[in-house]
């Protein structure tokens, strides 16, 4: 699977988790030069706290175009550390 925003590729991962209709990308698949951390967080009853990250590309923000749990509620451990994305990224096979 591969995360994509304006044609760069922000993940590639053979071992994405499907939670929910969304793939979840290992942390190590990530190129850390397209994110920064947001200040943002929301709660999902059922997985927790979820942290965001804005994407860059070539100097362009799409503010907190991903997400992750970086402490899982015990349904949800599976997805820890693991980055999700929407706002126009595209995850394809």
């Amino acid at each position: 699977m591969r995360a994509i925003w304006k044609g760069e590729v922000l993940a590639e991962s053979a071992d994405t988790v499907v939670v929910e209709g969304n793939h979840y990308f290992p942390p190590g698949s990530l190129k850390a030069d397209h994110f920064r951390p947001s200040q943002h967080h929301s709660v999902c009853p059922w997985k927790g706290r979820a942290s965001y990250y804005d994407v860059v590309v070539d100097g362009e923000v799409n503010p907190e175009a991903a997400w992750y749990y970086p402490d899982p509620k015990p349904g949800a451990r599976e997805i820890k550390d693991h980055v999700a994305f929407w706002h126009g990224v595209q995850v394809t096979d």
